[in-house]
């Protein structure tokens, strides 16, 4: 183990000669004769073990120099014992109750000064010893918690995309909505209807299960999930049976779990209620109103803003302009309004994200004035 530094401070040359030869056999020692001085040689490296202060210094007391020192973060856990001629009570209480860890009477007694500062010598040693394993465990657990994090994230992704390999017409769709989801979070979490919904932790966990909103279509039949046509009315009926199919799943799988995961709870009101309208005509349980969880309503406009810009077998993609005109019309009926009047403010935003994970056939921006009107009913509404 390296030799171990004290830092002895007082105005008297004498007691820093005895101090200092009581001490060198067994420690690097610094002297100081003031307070200014102290506080220029504490900060010198190495930065000392141990500091023996003075109380009775003309200019600058021992008090004021442990206060300074309580003041800077690299300095305030130096064990300070302060050494004094003063003996009365509330003197010693003072310089406890600032911080210092003992406090040695003059004169001093060099059997006691060695054995006051070896006993918090080896406190400090025993503290540092645990301030590191403290620091390696955090470490540790942070690693193992970014791990798990990035474990998760994957094991959604790769959820999601075996739904996207049943219909391959998708691309980044899943990109894309998450990104929608977690923009609009953000800017509504300030809104009197949604801030005590709306927290750093929630929007997170909403936007993470996002991508899980269509996980239900692995349950379709790849005669109606795949058909290049217009679906027929038994055909719509099954499809809309996926939104019932990928809650379902996720229920089973937060069956087996041991306790109760929050993310689990907003996959399975994504997967269940993303196809809700705000009028009630949406499916599977017909919710109108409040009564569409947040998380699915916020999923509703992301959902339905990416259909429209994206290319189908059915349909072309519209242009931004298009998709902006014909979601602007859905204000309570589709969509929940006050989510719906945050998205079109920050409708820029959406289209930014929208390109940076471009399908093959990104949106092509037609003129204001050769562009053909908007229609509410436009694929991508239903």
């Amino acid at each position: 183990m390296p030799q171990r530094t004290i830092l002895i401070v007082d105005d008297n040359p004498e007691n820093l000669t005895v101090l200092g030869e009581l001490l060198c056999e067994r420690y690097k020692v610094r002297a100081a004769n003031s307070g200014p001085r102290a506080l220029q040689l504490v900060s010198q490296t190495p930065i000392p073990d141990l500091i023996l202060l003075d109380i009775m210094m003309p200019g600058m007391n021992g008090y004021e120099v442990l206060e300074r020192l309580q003041e800077i973060p690299n300095l305030r856990d130096i064990p300070v014992i302060f050494t004094t001629a003063m003996s009365a009570d509330e003197d010693e209480q003072r310089g406890i109750v600032l911080g210092a860890v003992d406090y040695i009477t003059k004169p001093l007694k060099p059997a006691i000064v060695l054995a006051r500062v070896h006993a918090h010598l080896e406190l400090k040693l025993a503290r540092d010893r645990l301030q590191h394993v403290n620091d390696s465990l955090e470490i540790e657990i942070a690693r193992r918690m970014r791990e798990n994090l990035m474990i998760q994230e994957v094991t959604i992704r790769a959820l999601a995309r075996l739904a996207e390999t049943r219909d391959n017409e998708t691309g980044n769709h899943i990109l894309r909505t998450q990104d929608y989801v977690h923009a609009l979070a953000l800017r509504v979490c300030r809104h009197p209807r949604f801030a005590g919904e709306l927290d750093e932790q929630s929007i997170s966990l909403i936007a993470k299960s996002a991508p899980l909103h269509d996980i239900g279509k692995v349950g379709i039949p790849d005669h109606v999930l795949l058909k290049p046509g217009k679906l027929t009315s038994e055909e719509w009926d099954i499809m809309k049976t996926h939104a019932a199919v990928g809650a379902d799943a996720i229920r089973r799988a937060e069956a087996d779990t041991s306790e109760p995961v929050k993310f689990l709870d907003y996959a399975k009101q994504v997967a269940r209620h993303h196809h809700e309208r705000w009028d009630g005509a949406g499916y599977p349980d017909g919710l109108a109103g409040d009564a569409i969880p947040l998380a699915a309503r916020l999923m509703a406009l992301a959902d339905v803003f990416d259909a429209l810009i994206s290319v189908r077998v059915y349909k072309k993609a519209f242009s931004f302009n298009e998709a902006r005109q014909i979601m602007a019309l859905q204000g309570g009926k589709h969509f929940d309004p006050d989510l719906l009047a945050a998205f079109l403010e920050g409708y820029d935003e959406f289209c930014d994200i929208a390109q940076q994970h471009p399908d093959s056939h990104a949106p092509i921006e037609l003129d204001p004035v050769s562009q053909p009107a908007a229609t509410p009913t436009a694929p991508g509404m239903a």
